[in-house]
């Protein structure tokens, strides 16, 4: 006769009370899963995030009350389950996953890593240290009524980079409001800037620098007598946007320094937000115009939405738009509020135009107003509920994995609505490492199409190895036969080397680069295809991939086969076809 504990087997019950599991992220799944895994009868858990409580966050994280706002997610949680189970061993850390404390030795402390992450750069981070570690790791997320759990094994399933995943939709508010690394980063800030200025005020749409960023190793207090203005009125003032704006009368050259110039000085002064990243550069409103030459009104040829104008160009956009704005607010009466819409030409110039001066505030290839309406997508709301379900779904899974049934394990899709079946959850089988993986592969390889001319080295270690394959200290060596560093991760070694073209160090089409990340325990062999004929604002592209693009749709029932069953990444609610599911992954 089987021996039960509560619900379990006793052999299970054991195993729980014995093994140590690593839960990243303290968010909106991670409570509910930090929750379930208590009641469950796990006993050691290790919980680590390095956000902070936010007004906001109270409709869905029930693990935290109005009076935590501000302190760490991750201290706070464990203070919460503790009080429902004081039995429990729980460790937190108030820390970015991706510090090189917690390496692979640290991975291996654990029996099973589950993730309750919102961002793609830490999934990949967790991904590959688990690897690397060999570490089962639960992966997980929700968007919106959708949200699906998978199991990753190393050898056995896909991990989580074996598939292209689209452009991800919803950004940490910290990375919008104080470290922005791409453009879609400053076209979101840029969006919720309109609401701020003219629409409907939304606490999860600040703007102004984050002064709760748990990676700024500053003092507020200390630093904002630190933070120089321009003027009175251009003042960073922590009152409510839109009551500001009023109060300088939407004047475009008070509106303009505040946010270009002030806000961006107040970031500077966060210190270590800039160690490991390149700085801003703050503009100003009355040097630009005493600057200005009349090319650089606008840049390029061709389309007028196609054309990616210059900075002064950008600020004449942002005067004109905010001028017009705020005569439509005048004409609607007091109290009112604008919407933003796509095809308002007002308020796309306005966007165009603040997101991008960010980007060139923060060194990033500026977008024209085309690229720009069709990167402005809606952010999808977070659901209490979506996310009770996903974390119910990632204990069960981890049952599975702990009692050593690995084949019984499946990848869950959640659904908004039944499918055929009448079922809103649906199972499928794991799918096995995929051959041309760049990251689980037994020898990860990729062939890279740039211009060795234009492409700097900085460039090839920001874009191409941190930010598009995820790395976060690569060193990189050239096969020449005379192993020359091209970039090394030990600070100040090849930082010369950041502005210096590819060419310049005898790269050229055909050449090989072995890249280490010693961190991730991680190494790729790029092979670098020469091209001249690259499109407009690309810098680069992995071949056989579309850059930056989600997979277009499929539309016949031969290539629907194709994609069954785990072979396609949309943001659309998953259906199913002849019994399977098309594989869907959200952020």
């Amino acid at each position: 006769m089987v021996q039960l504990v509560g619900s379990l087997r006793k052999e299970l019950s054991d195993t729980l009370s014995t093994c140590k599991v690593l839960v990243v992220g303290a968010g909106g799944i991670g409570c509910e899963l930090l929750k379930n895994l208590v009641l469950t009868g796990f006993k050691n858990i290790d919980l680590i995030d390095l956000d902070t409580i936010d007004v906001s966050n109270l409709n869905r994280q029930f693990l935290f009350q109005k009076k935590h706002v501000g302190k760490s997610k991750a201290q706070v949680a464990k203070e919460s389950a503790l009080q429902f189970c004081p039995t429990v061993n729980i460790t937190a850390y108030h820390d970015s996953i991706m510090n090189p404390e917690y390496n692979v030795e640290f991975f291996r402390k654990f029996m099973l890593v589950m993730n309750a992450l919102d961002n793609r750069a830490a999934r990949n981070h967790v991904n590959r240290m688990c690897l690397a570690a060999d570490i089962p790791l639960i992966e997980s997320g929700s968007a919106g009524y959708l949200g699906q759990v998978t199991v990753i094994k190393k050898g056995l399933t896909e991990c989580y980079e074996c598939q292209p995943k689209p452009t991800q939709k919803t950004f940490p508010g910290c990375t919008i409001r104080n470290t922005p690394s791409e453009p879609i980063h400053c076209i979101v800030w840029a969006k919720y800037l309109f609401n701020q200025l003219f629409g409907e005020e939304d606490a999860d749409q600040e703007v102004s620098p984050d002064t709760a960023d748990p990676e700024a190793a500053w003092n507020p207090e200390d630093t904002a007598t630190r933070a120089t203005a321009s003027d009175k009125d251009g003042d960073i003032k922590r009152v409510s946007t839109k009551e500001w704006a009023r109060s300088t009368g939407y004047d475009p050259a008070k509106l303009f320094n505040k946010l270009f110039k002030d806000d961006i000085m107040y970031l500077l002064t966060m210190d270590k937000l800039w160690k490991t990243r390149k700085a801003p550069t703050p503009l100003d409103w009355q040097q630009l115009e005493n600057s200005a030459r009349p090319q650089e009104v606008s840049a390029g040829s061709g389309l007028k939405d196609q054309q990616v104008l210059g900075v002064w160009g950008l600020c004449q956009l942002f005067q004109r738009s905010v001028e017009t704005l705020r005569s439509q607010l005048q004409e609607k009466g007091e109290g009112a509020e604008l919407v933003w819409d796509k095809d308002d030409p007002p308020a796309l110039d306005f966007v165009t135009a603040a997101a991008n001066l960010r980007m060139h505030i923060f060194s990033m290839n500026m977008k024209s107003p085309f690229d720009v309406k069709s990167m402005a997508g809606n952010i999808i709301p977070a659901i209490a509920t979506t996310n009770a379900v996903i974390a119910g779904l990632i204990v069960l899974e981890g049952l599975k994995v702990l009692s050593g049934e690995l084949e019984s394990c499946r990848t869950i899709f959640l659904n908004k609505c039944p499918n055929l079946r009448k079922k809103l959850l649906i199972p499928c089988v794991l799918d096995p490492p995929s051959a041309s993986c760049y990251v689980c592969a037994s020898q990860p390889e990729v062939t890279v199409k740039l211009n060795v001319h234009k492409t700097t080295v900085l460039s090839l270690q920001d874009r191409i190895l941190k930010e598009r394959f995820g790395m976060v200290a690569p060193d990189v060596q050239i096969e020449d036969g005379k192993g020359t560093i091209l970039i090394s991760s030990e600070e100040g070694e090849t930082e010369t080397n950041n502005s210096k073209s590819l060419a310049d160090f005898g790269i050229r089409n055909g050449s090989r680069l072995q890249v280490d990340d010693f961190l991730q325990d991680y190494a790729l062999l790029v092979n670098v295809l020469h091209t001249e004929e690259l499109e407009r604002d690309v810098e680069f592209e992995v071949v056989g991939e579309a850059p930056d693009k989600a997979p277009p749709p499929q539309s016949t029932q031969e290539e629907v086969k194709s994609i069954t069953n785990g072979n396609k990444d949309s943001a659309q609610p998953s259906t199913s076809f002849k019994g399977q599911q098309q594989r869907t992954f959200f952020f």
